[in-house]
């Protein structure tokens, strides 16, 4: 069996879509199973970047690739990334890109709630997307969301939203001041949608169930990063679903004695968007330096990322939470050039070294790292193949990150492309 989740390690932004785009490969689906197109994934080939939000990376692959029942999915944003990847020669039909009819629907109401929420809390916001993932999730949980089976029910999907909008039209008029969305407007839009999107929906955990059984290897494309996590995340900071490795099971519809293994993306510093305490937080020119190196920008929102040294808490928390059988640390090369590495090992709070991540927030905003040192390396290292060949202060580093997190590093990233990659164990072979 060979069946993998891919999991970011960090706050997002780890590498991941070039990563799944490298192994899909040597699967036969991919598989997205959380979030929305409040994630974006960059994967560059043959010079050539796309991004996509909700498509999985596999797609690139010719792979067959599932939109699993634990996400919330705009369907604007769907067939638009759909015409665009089509207009950059991608191949995607029915035959190759299957929709659960369980996954839930973004509706404009969620866009415009998601916006009228920040808004109010002014400078208590807590920098979402606006794209209306939170609201969408938060239907989903009071039994009033809509799921894309509905959109084949004309009828169903009719009374669903005018009676739903009659709540929400009067929270946005009364308690926020926002201009209401009119429900007949929204019908004709969606059905629109559904005309085209219908031959896609279909029940994607009995496909994949039978694909299982017929040994297709399935790779499992996670969004977000570990510390966004809506129950192990950096609470309120988080995102609205669970993005550690157990929901590749519950939003996908597989049952966990059909994973073999979870492989955690780490950057080799860290980075992250939007508000939360980052212990490891560079303010100062080093910070600068990877984030113009690195191009931290945001794949989804353009907002500037910000850089830190790599933290081994972090990272020793997800290890734990995903039940990690590998490691792969990507943008190895943003690191070249500087004459000294730093690690953190520790959290010193209150005169005591902790080396767990804590819950509270106010304690992790006091937190000061506790940091070991490492030479760095100047040599260019974008063209390297294999790990014997990077230079000794490289190497030093990725085994240093094996021996404080006691998992293998299985993959390491020297540069955007997908043939700039070293592969030191495939976990499909």
């Amino acid at each position: 069996m060979g069946n993998f989740v891919v999991i970011g390690t960090q706050w997002g932004d780890e590498g991941k879509g070039k990563i799944v785009d490298l192994l899909a490969e040597y699967a036969d689906y991919v598989v997205r199973f959380q979030g929305g197109n409040n994630a974006g994934h960059t994967m560059v080939v043959n010079g050539e970047k796309f991004i996509s939000h909700l498509v999985p990376s596999g797609i690139l692959q010719g792979k067959t690739c599932f939109i699993g029942n634990g996400l919330v999915v705009d369907p604007e944003v769907l067939v638009g990334e759909i015409n665009y990847l089509t207009s950059k020669g991608v191949d995607i039909s029915p035959k190759n890109l299957r929709i659960s009819e369980k996954a839930q629907v973004i509706m404009p109401y969620h866009k415009q709630m998601d916006l009228a929420r920040e808004n109010k809390k002014g400078e208590n916001k807590i920098g979402t997307t606006g794209r209306g993932i939170g609201p969408c999730y938060e239907d989903k949980v009071s039994r009033v969301g809509i799921r894309f089976i509905d959109l084949l029910m004309p009828e169903r999907f009719k009374q669903t939203v005018r009676t739903v909008l009659d709540e929400k039209n009067f929270q946005l008029k009364n308690y926020f001041g926002m201009e209401t969305v009119d429900p007949e407007e929204v019908i004709a839009q969606y059905l629109g949608y559904a005309e085209i999107l219908a031959p896609y929906i279909a029940d994607t955990s009995v496909e994949l169930m039978k694909g299982i059984l017929a040994d297709k290897k399935v790779l499992f494309e996670g969004a977000q990063g570990t510390h966004l996590d809506i129950d192990h995340g950096t609470y309120p900071f988080v995102t609205s679903s669970s993005t550690v490795s157990g929901n590749a099971c519950c939003g996908s519809g597989v049952g966990p004695k059909d994973i073999s293994g979870v492989i955690g993306i780490v950057k080799a510093y860290t980075t992250r968007v939007g508000a939360g305490p980052f212990p490891t937080e560079l303010l100062d020119a080093t910070g600068d330096y990877m984030q113009s190196k690195g191009a931290e920008f945001g794949a989804t929102t353009g907002r500037r990322r910000r850089c830190g040294w790599l933290d081994a808490v972090i990272l020793n928390n997800a290890v734990r939470l995903n039940g990690l059988t590998g490691l792969v640390i990507t943008k190895m090369d943003v690191l070249g050039g500087l004459d000294t590495l730093k690690i953190c090992t520790g959290y010193k709070y209150n005169g005591t070294v902790m080396d767990t991540f804590p819950t509270d927030l106010d304690v992790l905003a006091k937190c000061e790292p506790v940091y070991e040192e490492l030479p760095g390396w100047s040599e260019d290292i974008s063209t390297v193949k294999e790990f014997r060949n990077l230079p000794l202060n490289a190497k030093r580093y990725v085994q240093r990150v094996e021996e404080l997190t006691r998992v293998p590093v299985d993959i390491v990233s020297v540069g955007p492309g997908r043939e700039e990659t070293i592969v030191i164990t495939n976990p499909f072979a």
